[in-house]
């Protein structure tokens, strides 16, 4: 899609300003700033080639999906559940174009090249991808896991998804909710640290005898 191949674009470009001199983004470089990763896939068909191998092997698919944003304790519990209900857990991550649709102007925080190489670190991830549109139906139609797992704040009702994985016999699992571990909690409370902090410096400047005229 348009919206990935310019993120890639920038990720491209940002390895290249690092680099003295005229340089070029080779797709070796590209998949070193994404975290080495052949385990990156922005391409369906690459990845959908890498889980036949899986299953060809016996192995079951666990797919799940979401931001990523600033990743946190409920994300890194969340997964490791959902990687304990397969052999291989794929997650696929929205595009920047698609966190903004969803959360709003002035996110995601960060870029998905830079969400992608710290998910794709976690040791019980096997695979990342990312997804342009406002659900993985498109995705999960492709690659048919045999798990597609969510977060305990959804029900499998709640799910657009839900039907397509019904639809090929794969199964709809619910994970656990771990409270007060959320992307939009964690970025208020840092909001609201911030105003406290310049709050703070602004009284001390005011009290200072080198203050005023």
């Amino acid at each position: 899609p348009r919206n990935i191949a310019l993120e890639l674009a920038q990720a491209a470009a940002t390895v290249v300003v690092h680099r003295p001199g005229t340089s070029v983004c080779s797709t070796a470089d590209l998949r070193a700033h994404l975290g080495g990763a052949s385990r990156v896939h922005f391409d369906t068909g690459d990845l959908a080639q890498a889980i036949a191998r899986h299953r060809e092997d016996g192995q079951s698919v666990v797919l799940t999906n979401g931001c990523f944003d600033v990743l946190h304790r409920g994300h890194t519990s969340y997964l490791e559940q959902a990687k304990e209900l397969g052999d291989v857990l794929v997650v696929a991550l929205n595009s920047d174009e698609s966190v903004r649709r969803l959360k709003g102007e002035g996110r995601p925080v960060n870029p998905v090249a830079d969400r992608a190489a710290v998910i794709e670190a976690l040791s019980c991830v096997d695979y990342v991808t990312v997804f342009d549109s406002d659900t993985p139906v498109p995705l999960i139609q492709s690659l048919q896991p045999e798990i597609y797992a969510k977060g305990g704040d959804y029900t499998e009702q709640m799910l657009a998804e839900s039907a397509s994985v019904r639809e090929y016999g794969g199964q709809v699992r619910i994970l656990d909710y771990v409270s007060d571990h959320s992307t939009t909690g964690l970025l208020r409370r840092m909001s609201q640290q911030g105003a406290a902090g310049n709050g703070a410096a602004a009284q001390v400047a005011e009290q200072s005898p080198e203050a005023g005229g």
